[in-house]
């Protein structure tokens, strides 16, 4: 299985940016996907996350901002940032929980880190 990402890139603050991601290879069913990010000295933290059935799950800190939201026949999710701030200059990862076929357990991938800069 292998997670895409794409669409970061550099924005003043109160713009807006959308990521995207698609899951590719041995897939019977993706179960959560979701969107990391992590800068340089703390811990990988999650922005948002959606499952198959469209159950949200987003951070305090992108409330109101961030919309998470996902093609189940496509195996995509996207992030629909706006209002940015330099505050959330990240690396961001896209995430996703998936059950290969001919298994009985999932597995969580990660896809390439796309990096999100907001200038002041």
């Amino acid at each position: 299985v292998q997670l895409q990402a794409s669409g970061g890139g550099l924005v003043q603050a109160g713009g807006s940016l959308r990521l995207s991601c698609a899951a590719s290879g041995n897939i019977f069913v993706v179960n959560v996907m979701g969107w990391y990010r992590q800068v340089p000295g703390k811990e990988r933290e999650l922005v948002a996350s959606i499952t198959s059935g469209d159950s949200i799950n987003l951070a305090d800190s992108v409330k109101g901002r961030f919309t998470i939201s996902r093609d189940n026949a496509k195996n995509t999710v996207a992030l629909q940032m706006n209002s940015l701030k330099p505050e959330d200059t990240a690396v961001y990862y896209c995430n996703a929980d998936v059950t290969a076929w001919g298994r009985r357990r999932s597995n969580v991938y990660w896809g390439q880190g796309t990096l999100v800069t907001v200038s002041s």
